[in-house]
């Protein structure tokens, strides 16, 4: 059933005025500009007509409401049925899509990708496209602190949609309290971070049926790989590799980056910055970088965010705060 339309604001206004006048109204009383509401109770079932003496009687609200939610939960209850067979009648063409030989690339036709601006790009729309499984190999020390943000805030969209993911690191990221402080949020949020000791190629997985491989030394060109065999090897070797990283207490690595974050938020509060600008500098939350700034107060005894930034400034030009 459509969805039932509500009276307007005139038709309620009629519906009260007939139940005032005894809960009838004649056919010969209704004036030309009430028709309108008059067909808007009617068809809602407000009024009932009664044939015998030309006469609309009200109907109590409840009753019709009853009647229409029920009639909606039936309609809903149908169009979840259907929305569950969907996948089942479309089965024999999916059969036949998977089983359907895939056609050769021809020498050289693997899709590249110039330039880091276009990679990122080309990753969102990957994301998209395979909204499943990500398996990342990430070589390397620190992660680029300018796009540590919005990776958080892609990894948290696509766990949110229902998505996996793994990745794993060298255990060089681990020397960057900001980096430590990415894999902590990351592995909190449901995709884990493990560490990997020795030498492994910078690999991103999506769904087990494409890949984005380097294709340049400095990473500047990317090769999108979609060949079953070559990505179902990348697969195989990113799943050994998980087997042999270790997992990491990031909670507790975190705890022990502080002190060199927590002079970090110093340095930078001394310096004027505000609590957003120090946690976009740093690649941290604003939480993140409040608590660090309300033990600075404590070991300052600062009242006031303003009386700490300059009794910091005073600490390290050997000026009294006071």
């Amino acid at each position: 059933m459509a969805d039932p339309e509500l009276p307007d604001a005139a038709a309620r206004e009629l519906y009260r005025a007939i139940l005032a006048e005894g809960g009838r109204i004649r056919l010969a009383d209704i004036r030309p500009e009430d028709e309108g509401a008059v067909g808007q109770l009617a068809g809602l079932g407000l009024l009932v007509l009664r044939s015998a003496d030309s006469t609309y009687s009200a109907v109590n609200p409840r009753a019709v409401g009853e009647r229409i939610g029920a009639g909606l939960r039936e309609e809903s209850a149908r169009l979840l049925a259907r929305a569950a067979a969907v996948p089942d009648l479309l089965e024999d063409l999916t059969q036949a899509y998977d089983t359907t030989p895939r056609r050769a690339e021809p020498v050289g036709g693997v899709r590249r990708v110039v330039g880091m601006v276009e990679i990122r790009h080309l990753i969102s729309q990957l994301l998209k496209d395979h909204p499943h499984e990500v398996l990342a190999a990430q070589p390397g020390g620190p992660r680029p602190h300018g796009h540590m943000r919005d990776t958080l805030d892609h990894t948290h969209r696509y766990l949110e949609a229902g998505g996996v993911m793994h990745t794993v690191f060298e255990p060089a990221a681990c020397s960057d309290p900001r980096t430590v402080e990415y894999a902590l949020r990351s592995t909190r949020a449901g995709a884990p971070i493990r560490l990997l000791e020795g030498p492994f190629t910078k690999t991103l997985i999506f769904d087990r049926t494409a890949a984005l491989i380097p294709a340049a030394a400095d990473h500047t060109v990317a090769a999108v790989v979609e060949d079953p065999a070559v990505v179902g090897y990348l697969v195989g070797v990113f799943e050994q590799q998980w087997r042999q990283a270790q997992v990491v207490d990031w909670e507790s690595l975190a705890a022990a980056a502080t002190p060199v974050a927590h002079e970090q938020v110093g340095r930078l509060l001394a310096r004027g910055l505000t609590q957003r600008a120090i946690a976009s500098r740093m690649g941290l939350s604003e939480r993140t970088v409040a608590g660090h700034i309300a033990r600075l107060r404590e070991v300052y005894d600062a009242e006031t965010l303003f009386q700490l930034g300059w009794q910091m400034r005073g600490a390290r030009t050997g000026e009294s705060g006071g």
